[in-house]
């Protein structure tokens, strides 16, 4: 799976995570150059509190367009710090 944002390969991997339809990357295999922590967060009930990352490319700024769990519940402990994205991130398996 790649996750790609404005031409640039954000993340990718064969060993994603498929939750909500969702795929969560492992942290190891995105390129945490195009990621900028911000101070979002949100709660899930089950999943816990959500962290998130602009993606930066090229000047361009995609605002809160990566999140992960630094310290999931535990029925989401198999993606601590897996980072998934959204907001026009294209997420394909080509």
């Amino acid at each position: 799976m790649k996750a790609i944002w404005n031409g640039k390969v954000i993340a990718e991997s064969d060993k994603t995570i498929n939750i909500e339809n969702n795929q969560y990357f492992p942290p190891e295999s995105v390129n945490t150059a195009y990621l900028q922590k911000t101070d979002t967060q949100t709660t899930c009930a089950w999943k816990g509190v959500a962290s998130y990352y602009n993606i930066v490319v090229d000047n361009a700024i995609n605002e809160n367009a990566a999140w992960y769990y630094p310290h999931p519940g535990e029925l989401a402990k198999v993606i601590k710090n897996y980072v998934a994205f959204w907001r026009g991130v294209k997420i394909t398996d080509k």
